[in-house]
């Protein structure tokens, strides 16, 4: 199960920042690799709000259905799911001052199948996708 993950400082305050990523419809802003994220439910955002992404990687298009599993006032998890992988998204924060939050960024990617067998080729275009996905998070987090 390859795993990628990114510890960096962005200039937002904590509570904006876990706000702004507890809405998994921004990803089309702060991931690379989102061409679209919609919500499924058109509820509020809270535990249990499902979001239809589809990205692209290496190439080729991928439709996961997110969902929030958990939101602290330090802590996310999103978990999508399709039936080639599971992609478990834990999100923690700290403060490292009133303006700027450390963020630890952590992918667990479980592929299932057949695509389990690819799982470890992938690594260095998961890193280089983690690389990304930090830049431009921070890049988005400080507009917020």
């Amino acid at each position: 199960m390859p795993t990628v993950e990114r510890t960096f400082v962005v200039q937002c305050p904590l509570e904006k920042a876990v706000d702004y990523l507890a809405d998994f419809a921004h990803a089309e802003a702060w991931d690379p690799g989102t061409k679209s994220c919609t919500p499924v439910d058109g509820q509020p955002v809270q535990v249990g709000s499902r979001w239809r992404n589809v990205s692209e990687f290496m190439g080729r298009e991928t439709e996961l259905e997110y969902r929030l599993a958990t939101w602290e006032a330090d802590r996310l998890v999103l978990v999508g799911e399709n039936k080639t992988v599971t992609s478990t998204d834990e999100i923690s924060f700290r403060a490292v001052d009133a303006t700027s939050t450390e963020i630890r960024y952590h992918v667990d990617f479980d592929f299932h199948g057949v695509a389990s067998l690819a799982g470890p080729l992938l690594k260095p275009a998961l890193e280089k996708l983690g690389t990304d996905t930090e830049e431009q998070m921070t890049r988005v987090l400080a507009t917020v």
